[in-house]
């Protein structure tokens, strides 16, 4: 199923925008999660960044590492799925609940649209 153009550039700006949630959200929980300051600011830091850094590897469009498509949703999977749990651990439910739904599906329409568009390369 390819996205008209419009739809395209929308959900592609989307995903952009959930990615970057997704980080904020994992630094976000790190500096809420644990009581010394500098444990704090490690995790606030190190979340984020072993996110983005699995992200750039597998998942991001010109990845340093090649992997199949099941591997690019598997990391983002983990690091999405990550983002809403550790918004649910903070107590927001309903923002966990949202965020997931949202990368579901903008990710459905993202991998869809790319897979059409690499059959009509062909």
């Amino acid at each position: 199923m390819k996205l008209p153009a419009p739809l395209h550039v929308f959900n592609e700006g989307l995903a952009f925008l959930l990615e970057v949630v997704a980080l904020v959200v994992l630094a976000w929980w790190g500096w809420q999660s644990v009581d010394p300051l500098a444990l704090r600011l490690l995790l606030a830091v190190a979340a984020p960044a072993a996110a983005a850094t699995l992200w750039g590897l597998f998942a991001a469009p010109k990845a340093r590492i090649a992997v199949p498509l099941a591997g690019v949703l598997a990391v983002k999977t983990l690091v999405f799925g990550a983002a809403a749990v550790a918004w649910y651990a903070m107590g927001r439910h309903t923002w966990a609940t949202a965020f997931a739904v949202v990368v579901a599906v903008n990710t459905t329409f993202a991998t869809l649209d790319r897979r059409a568009a690499m059959h009509q390369r062909t």
